[in-house]
């Protein structure tokens, strides 16, 4: 059992970068509940990480990938008194779930899912299995040697649609893409099929507080930039088949295809951990970053959500962080 409340308080947010709308919700959420929390940011290059300069404290951190990023990390949240760890990217997330016991043995905890989990979720062959296995259809994944076209390739542990590509015909497959063994085929979706992220929360017992499904109407550099929440037929076509997750903590997102007019669903990726639009979620009272300060510091339990805002469009630009004496 948790504790009552974590002696450690404050919370750590790991490969921050441009997250600042993501700093910016946990510390509006510690100052409304009255904390002496602070909320610090890890980076590799802190002094060029914008939202590294809005946190309460940076620091710099060994990149995800290092052998010995898992110690050094541990020795950083017992220095700077962490209770709450938040991973925002897919590098590294089987270390550190394979470490999240050794962590909360420390008083800290690292928001990550099962490394079982995670796992899966990193193969998308088996986050294929996933969705069969909670009856959420999802495209077919082809033998190289019997293909269907159009089909889509894609490495089974890639992400932000690196080394992807439409393939028409078999004059489109090269040797190198069918002797690659980390290439997959898929079944092709569609344009007629409008592209969703869904905003899930967790609890740590892997019960669904919270489902939020964000339209991606514009999408730059593999991050949402424009998008609406939607409350309708895709709400509640997943709403109970993912009502309960074994091993599921925290933020996850889901990565789902819907066509409204013949309900055509596809769902391609589960990532355990914040998406980058998560702030639309979070502006239409999907309060994940509050949720998890209960939950993880406070020793709260979370309750089941639903009164978020729908037809929330969200409409994102470029601004601007200044330091000063920078050298």
């Amino acid at each position: 059992m948790l504790d009552t409340i974590n002696q450690k308080k404050n919370i750590l947010i790991l490969s921050a970068g441009r997250r600042v709308e993501l700093i910016e919700s946990f510390q509006r959420e510690v100052q409304t509940r009255r904390l002496s929390s602070r909320v610090l940011a890890a980076d590799s290059r802190p002094n060029l990480s914008a939202a590294c300069q809005i946190a309460d404290e940076s620091i710099s951190l060994i990149q995800i990938t290092e052998p010995s990023f898992v110690d050094a990390l541990l020795n950083l949240c017992i220095e700077y008194e962490i209770g709450l760890v938040i991973p925002t990217i897919d590098t590294g997330l089987t270390s550190l779930s394979r470490h999240r016991i050794q962590f909360y043995e420390n008083g800290i905890h690292l928001i990550i899912s099962d490394e079982g989990l995670v796992n899966s979720c990193r193969d998308k062959r088996k986050t294929s299995l996933i969705f069969s296995n909670l009856g959420i259809d999802t495209p077919k994944i082809y033998d190289k040697n019997s293909l269907t076209f159009p089909c889509f390739a894609k490495p089974y542990d890639g992400s932000r649609s690196l080394g992807a590509s439409l393939l028409d015909s078999q004059e489109s497959v090269t040797s190198s893409m069918l002797s690659d063994p980390k290439l997959m085929f898929m079944e092709f979706i569609d344009a007629s099929h409008q592209e969703y992220t869904v905003d899930t929360y967790y609890d740590r017992s892997g019960q669904l507080t919270c489902l939020v499904p964000r339209q991606r109407l514009e999408v730059r550099d593999g991050e949402i930039s424009k998008g609406v929440t939607r409350r309708h037929e895709l709400y509640y076509y997943l709403k109970d088949k993912v009502d309960k997750v074994d091993g599921a903590r925290g933020c996850l997102t889901w990565q789902i295809f819907f066509n409204d007019k013949i309900k055509s669903y596809a769902a391609i990726e589960i990532n355990p951990r914040f998406g980058g639009g998560y702030p639309l979620s979070y502006a239409a009272g999907a309060n994940y970053s509050g949720w998890l300060i209960d939950e993880y510091i406070l020793g709260k339990q979370i309750d089941f959500f639903d009164d978020w805002e729908n037809n929330l469009m969200m409409l994102r630009y470029d601004a601007k962080v200044i330091t000063h004496d920078f050298k």
